[in-house]
């Protein structure tokens, strides 16, 4: 359940520490760099400038600069752990293509992601789109059947564009009725997915009764429109998702380019780029009881949809639809969502998060922890024009998180004290602007 205009305070966990990459007076000032104007950039402590593209094929940065990631910093205050670095394909299981573009058919590419392994491409010098006719669907295992995992690496090569064609979600990495479970890991680096569509179909039923007004209407599945993933683990480096759209009208639903639910580890987003993406909730990434981190990224003009955002109000609504007395259809999340109460963080470091827009809260980034110690945790990161309608509920202008929030003040902007900005105290040495 996500947050409704209307919903009570929930309660404010204790903030929690992280590992810092470099002396702590170094860390403060790169502590301080939320800024929601792009006129200034953080200094940089270890001699590399914070304005400096990173390299899309080495997510810790330097070299030629590529078109995916963030163009205008990189994560200085954290060290990339090994899960943010590319994989190993040097040993290809399949490689697909014998060297032109023609010989990089679909039938040949879900062949090999049906096989697992390492996947790469030999389509020739030039750039190649393959054009996606049905949904690619990598190997998984049953960890309740003590399975061993399988892993699967899908490399472009930065060659390599997939193209869902306005009508066909691209992925779908679901370990059914598997929650927190499973360790396949999918990694996807170096490639493009474009023009992915999730199109819903299981409508919430209409409520015939009274109260009946504020009732949840939409599409109660429709999720992913590049990637739908229920457990497993996720590493995304290097990689574009572009015009890619979930259902569009929902509580629940999101997650315009990616939708990530039910997984024991976050996922890792590195170097990577989306824009123009959209859904109900979620206009780029959507977490359901799943998390995060996200560095070097960029985030652009993805947009959350939606309408009424969500709640359980049996005031409201007389009617049940999954399990609640549920309101709200969406709108919430227009770059970057999370709802759940498993605890797990959203860390986002080194990432601009530009001109995002949603109907309801969160326009950059809107998280929901239901009572958990999930926090948001933002490092050496620019959040620029990211606009939503509602004026309250919003400690920075786009950054929503459930603190108490009040319907009936258009003034109201609480202290972030579900999260690692702030101090129990509220005191927060982060800068917002509008």
């Amino acid at each position: 359940m996500v947050a409704n205009r209307d919903a009570s305070a929930a309660e404010r966990p204790p903030g929690i520490s992280a590992a810092w990459a470099s002396s702590r007076a170094c860390r403060d000032v790169r502590r301080a760099f939320l800024v929601l104007a792009a006129s200034t950039l953080v200094p940089a402590c270890s001699g590399k400038s914070a304005g400096a593209a990173g390299n899309g094929n080495d997510p810790q940065g330097g070299g030629t600069s590529t078109t995916a990631g963030n163009p205008n910093g990189s994560c200085l205050s954290l060290s990339l752990p090994p899960q943010a670095l590319p994989a190993d394909v040097s040993k290809p299981t399949s490689v697909v293509g014998t060297g032109t573009a023609a010989s990089c058919a679909f039938a040949e590419l879900d062949n090999a992601v049906k096989k697992g392994g390492i996947i790469t491409f030999n389509c020739g010098n030039a750039p190649v789109t393959i054009s996606i006719t049905a949904t690619l669907t990598p190997p998984v295992s049953n960890a309740y059947a003590n399975d061993p995992p399988v892993d699967t690496v899908i490399d472009g090569g930065n060659k390599v564009t997939l193209d869902g064609g306005g009508s066909v979600r691209i992925l779908s990495f679901v370990h059914a009725a598997s929650w927190q479970a499973n360790t396949d890991t999918l990694t996807l680096q170096h490639i493009a997915f474009i023009n992915g569509k999730a199109t819903g179909t299981v409508l919430i039923p209409a409520c015939n009764q009274t109260p009946n007004a504020n009732c949840s209407t939409g599409y109660d599945d429709g999720q992913g429109g590049a990637i739908n993933m229920q457990d497993g683990l996720l590493r995304v480096i290097d990689t574009t998702f572009s015009n890619n759209q979930a259902a569009l009208l929902g509580p629940d639903t999101g997650g315009g380019a990616i939708y990530i639910q039910g997984v024991a580890s976050p996922a890792y987003i590195v170097g990577s780029t989306f824009e123009n993406n959209k859904a109900s909730n979620a206009g780029a990434i959507g977490m359901l009881w799943a998390g995060a981190f996200i560095f070097n990224s960029l985030f652009d003009g993805n947009s959350a949809v939606g309408e009424g955002a969500n709640n359980n109000d049996p005031s409201q609504c007389a009617c049940i639809n999954n399990g609640q007395n549920q309101t709200g259809s969406g709108g919430n999340g227009g770059a970057i969502y999370k709802d759940g109460g498993d605890g797990m963080d959203v860390t986002i470091c080194g990432t601009e998060i530009r001109s995002n827009t949603a109907n309801e809260f969160g326009a950059g980034v809107f998280l929901t922890a239901d009572g958990s110690t999930a926090k948001l945790i933002v490092y050496d990161s620019l959040l620029t024009n990211n606009t939503t309608p509602i004026p309250y509920w919003q400690w920075c202008p786009g950054v929503s998180t459930d603190n108490p929030h009040s319907a009936t003040s258009s003034s109201s902007s609480p202290d972030p004290v579900n999260s690692s900005f702030c101090d129990a105290s509220g005191t927060c040495t982060a800068v917002c602007a509008s």
